[in-house]
């Protein structure tokens, strides 16, 4: 089954002194774009953390945010004066550049912004770093339970789509039947109407043929039943035993069954074809447009 890149994971964990939360979104992208908001207390912790996403998730514009709350009753607080100095002096000058009122209680609101209090954090033990881990990899879980479900909604919404173009596909063969015998009787009776130009009528017909055989679309059928097939087995992963890491993969089948449907539509010369072809182009942009989400 295949999996989505849209997703979202949260994993919680607790060491003796902290509670830790790591939630991670996901985002479709061509490559793995990695970006983290992690306390100073766990950096030295980013890059690992970083490579366990990478061989986990593969691919994706993922957004991981790391946030501890201490939980030790005896943890020293102290006010953050220079951090809250810096927010005085900004909230002062917004108030006179938009000519408003000052706060009536300045403490109540400088206590509540971010950063307002610093706690010794002290030295990152090995609880620490256990809980850390157990966090990410609850999260990593939670976010691949999320693309499998996302994945079983893509899985279904593109084999209806492909079911669509084999349909339109089959509409198309009574349309190519009565076409030939329209275009041999319009070009001969453009020809009858030339009553001063003598022609070969063995030629003509060698032309004839020729020009009719230009318009053929057996082969472009063909190839497209070949790519609609293609593109279901390695939906199914069937070439690598699993369905992960296809979506690069239907996205270049998807681009061959544009060429085969593009080249039927210019083949067609036919009002009833054309509109057919216009339908089976429509089914594919949205197969193209959601094949951006696969893994």
């Amino acid at each position: 089954m295949i999996l989505s890149m849209t997703g979202f994971g949260r994993g919680i964990a607790s060491s003796p002194n902290k509670k830790i939360t790591i939630e991670v979104k996901s985002l479709n992208s061509k490559q793995f774009d990695f970006s983290m908001r992690v306390p100073s207390f766990f950096r030295e912790l980013e890059v690992e953390t970083r490579n366990l996403f990478a061989s986990e998730l593969e691919r994706g514009k993922v957004d991981v945010t790391v946030t501890i709350e201490n939980i030790a009753a005896d943890v020293p607080a102290t006010i953050n004066i220079p951090v809250l100095a810096e927010y005085k002096k900004e909230i002062e000058k917004l108030g006179r550049d938009l000519n408003l009122p000052e706060p009536a209680d300045w403490y109540q609101l400088l206590l509540r912004l971010p950063e307002a209090m610093k706690t010794e954090t002290g030295k990152m033990e090995q609880e620490d770093a256990d809980a850390f881990d157990s966090a990410r990899r609850e999260a990593i879980n939670a976010l691949q339970e999320f693309r499998a479900q996302e994945g079983r909604k893509l899985y279904a919404f593109f084999e209806e789509k492909i079911a669509n173009i084999r349909r339109l596909l089959k509409e198309v063969e009574p349309f190519e039947e009565a076409r030939v015998p329209k275009i041999r009787a319009r070009l001969e009776d453009q020809l009858s109407r030339l009553t001063s130009i003598e022609y070969d009528k063995g030629r003509l017909e060698q032309e004839l043929i020729f020009y009719i055989e230009k318009l053929d679309v057996s082969e472009e059928k063909l190839r497209l039943k070949a790519h609609l097939d293609y593109f279901l087995q390695t939906l199914n992963g069937e070439e690598k035993g699993k369905g992960q890491g296809q979506g690069k993969k239907l996205g270049f089948i998807a681009q061959e069954m544009g060429r085969e449907i593009n080249t039927l539509g210019s083949k067609s010369n036919q009002a009833e074809m054309q509109k057919i072809v216009v339908r089976m182009k429509d089914e594919l942009e949205q197969i193209k447009e959601q094949v951006l989400n696969v893994l």
